[in-house]
């Protein structure tokens, strides 16, 4: 019997340990105490975030000791010992099946970083919590035990509505020489129906020259529609958008689900004109784009690197499309000026 390629045994490994995070995620819903901590402004972590990225680089070093893997918690202890049922030492049957492309045949386990997001969404999770406790009551108590958000920011929440938590994703991208070439985008809360039971949770991969699994793409739109952030604008993310001439625009949570929104048909292209998102926020969504015919990159239309040694900010922002031509039309109509400011922060 043939030897499967690394490459593919460590997607087939990921796509396995992402639905066991996505699981832990649920798990951490369920029981109500979200451990939540400020990083930053406006930038949450929860426990959510810190058991699934515990499980998901404990499985991956047990099975591939020599991999180089980067969490978006780093400030995590990752030789911690966890829970046996978080190491995942299953296989994904569908994906070790796949017929791996020649360039990534003799790839070895030192050529490979490994971008862990465990929890791409943490505002939305967040505030899916609070609007699953239907009692008012419950939601104020909930408020008043993370005194830094923000007042406004509660009472936004009551007219929201629970799909929030469709937006939060768990990414594990796969580079290769610094580019994306394999990734996993799993939606714990993502709900669809198989034999007449409501089941939650999906997990889409993607893989360089073969393709994506788990769902089947669809074509863009007709009329032009973009998808950008709901928390993080700025007067320079809402000027490159207005240049757009877009008929919609959609709002929306977590670089992951952006970038599905693009590969299921409903956005024709995601613009993000800042320096919010990180390279563990890009690179899964990134390499499954690319593995659909797709394009993402920097405002200015290069590509970012995904060495181990690369700045973790992806300071020039987000442009992505589901192809080549919606990227470069999209990239067409950025000014130059608003290019030169972006590049100089």
């Amino acid at each position: 019997m043939t030897a499967v390629p690394l490459i593919v045994k460590l997607l087939s490994s990921s796509v396995s340990v992402a639905n066991r995070a996505g699981k832990i995620v649920r798990d951490v819903m369920s029981k109500g105490e979200l451990g939540i901590v400020e990083k930053g402004k406006d930038d949450f972590q929860t426990e959510a975030d810190r058991s699934a990225q515990r499980c998901i680089i404990a499985s991956l070093s047990t099975q591939y000791p020599k991999l180089n893997i980067i969490g978006e918690e780093d400030s995590l202890d990752t030789v911690d010992e966890v829970p046996s049922d978080w190491i995942v030492i299953d296989s994904d049957k569908d994906v070790l099946s796949l017929e791996c492309p020649p360039s990534l045949q003799d790839i070895k386990e030192e050529d490979i970083v490994v971008w862990v997001d465990p929890l791409d969404g943490t505002s939305e999770y967040t505030q899916g919590a609070l609007m699953l406790k239907r009692d008012p009551w419950e939601r104020w108590k909930m408020y008043l035990t993370h005194p830094f958000i923000s007042i406004k920011w509660y009472l936004s929440l009551l007219q929201s509505n629970y799909g929030f938590l469709e937006h939060v994703t768990v990414l594990i991208g796969i580079s290769v020489n610094e580019k994306p070439v394999a990734g996993v985008i799993h939606q714990p809360y993502y709900k669809t129906l198989i034999g007449g039971e409501n089941k939650l949770g999906r997990t889409i991969w993607g893989l360089q020259d073969t393709g994506v699994g788990g769902f089947t793409p669809a074509p863009p739109p007709d009329a032009l529609v973009i998808t950008t952030t709901r928390s993080h604008s700025n007067p320079l993310v809402e000027k490159a958008l207005q240049v757009m001439n877009a008929n919609q625009i959609l709002r929306v949570g977590g670089a992951g689900y952006k970038v599905l929104q693009l590969l299921e048909g409903v956005a024709s292209v995601y613009v993000f004109a800042s320096s919010g998102c990180k390279k563990w926020d890009t690179c899964a969504p990134e390499a499954i784009l690319s593995a659909a015919g797709g394009k993402l990159t920097d405002v200015l239309g290069n590509f970012y690197k995904y060495g181990a040694s690369e700045s973790r900010p992806n300071k020039t922002g987000v442009l992505a499309a589901v192809n080549n031509d919606l990227h470069s039309y999209a990239l067409s109509k950025i000014p130059q000026e608003l290019k030169d400011t972006l590049s100089k922060k």
